[in-house]
């Protein structure tokens, strides 16, 4: 008797193990009936999309000069698509990107400004994140940013969500005190499945002493997710501690694109991760379809001839009509295109130089932010 005891308690203790096992490595569950907002998935359709100017303010004129042109290719395509909200540092630079998107032939019928103070120009992070309740009611939810674990200035760009609530008349979500939480650093694949990386979300320098396990219950409520899976991440990689939207991104509710695991190894993603990527599952365990997308062939040379390593293509951004993808004057440019042609094929696929953006860290999903319909 007192054998079989001990047997079953051994079994306990295991079971018991490979289900918190399951829950830190890879996917955890959450309680639906704490869900308050939902975020709608970035292909669902749009109102519009934010974008932030780069301006002379913080790093200079040649800084920004650099980056005008994908700006404004950005906006000739997304002015196709949906309306633009444009957010300009000022008067002044507003009537320099008005001159420059006249040039360009980019028609402003589309174009919204918004005359903002920003620290830098990446939306994705600073910006508000649009969800709806559940009368289908829309919110701007404010998470707080604090320049990726204060590496930057961040004063104005954390007023960003705030402004855009006020100037819209949209309600806002007020989460500064609950949660640092930047755009980038989550996924959603439009079926209650959050993809992220420790690194970033469970780092001190943004949330300390925060658990995997009230992180969840956060973005359960907040963002009507019901399973998880975590990467660890690799934090101190880069200035956001490894965002997620690099390297692996839902295509659609069932399929991750990324990356070969030799080409996730160059972007430095642990071999651990590799594995939990690929072995990653959605609702009710239902396995994704994955598809690979190359780095490109040659390393990034920007048009003013600095070696910026290779680059992924990863990082697009879905509008109502268009998918907008990373290019590099490489020859893996029409290759990248052409897979995600194929994911997306009600859409038009464009490439849009990042050259110089990649350089400053970062590719077209990072400065965009949708706001949905």
């Amino acid at each position: 008797m007192q054998k079989k005891k001990i047997m079953l308690l051994l079994l306990s203790l295991i079971l018991f193990s490979c289900a918190e096992s399951e829950l830190t490595d890879n996917a955890g569950t959450a309680d639906k009936s704490t869900i308050l907002y939902k975020m709608p998935e970035e292909s669902a359709p749009h109102e519009g999309t934010w974008l932030q100017w780069p301006h002379e303010y913080q790093y200079g004129v040649t800084y920004r000069n650099r980056l005008d042109p994908t700006w404004v290719a950005m906006t000739k395509e997304l002015v196709q698509s949906e309306k633009v909200h444009i957010i300009a540092y000022d008067n002044t630079e507003k009537e320099r990107i008005v001159e420059l998107l006249n040039n360009a032939g980019v028609p402003l019928t589309n174009v919204n400004f918004k005359l903002y103070p920003t620290d830098d120009f990446w939306v994705r992070d600073n910006g508000p994140i649009y969800v709806k309740d559940k009368n289908g009611k829309l919110f701007i939810q404010d998470w707080g940013f604090n320049g990726w674990g204060n590496k930057a200035e961040y004063n104005n760009c954390n007023l960003i969500p705030s402004r855009i609530s006020a100037d819209t008349h949209i309600p806002k979500v007020d989460l500064n005190s609950v949660m640092i939480n930047e755009g980038g650093s989550v996924e959603i694949d439009g079926n209650g499945v959050l993809m992220a990386c420790k690194s970033s979300i469970l780092n001190n320098n943004r949330n300390p002493g925060m658990t995997q396990q009230q992180a969840e219950a956060i973005f359960t409520k907040n963002l009507g997710v019901t399973k998880f899976i975590w990467l660890e991440g690799k934090a101190g990689l880069d200035i956001t501690d490894m965002h997620i939207d690099g390297f692996a991104r839902f295509a659609n509710s069932s399929t991750i694109i990324t990356m070969s695991p030799d080409d996730l190894a160059y972007w430095q993603v642990p071999d651990a991760d590799i594995d939990r990527l690929y072995n990653a599952t959605g609702q009710n365990n239902s396995t994704y379809q994955f598809v690979k997308v190359p780095l490109t062939k040659k390393d990034v040379i920007t048009t003013y001839g600095k070696n910026a390593g290779k680059a992924s293509y990863i990082n697009y951004y879905i509008t109502n009509n268009r998918v907008l993808v990373p290019n590099y004057n490489d020859p893996n440019d029409a290759v990248a295109n052409q897979i995600i042609q194929r994911l997306y094929p009600d859409k038009k696929v464009v490439g849009i130089d990042c050259r110089n953006l990649f350089a400053n860290g970062g590719m077209v999903h990072c400065v965009t932010q949708q706001q949905p319909q």
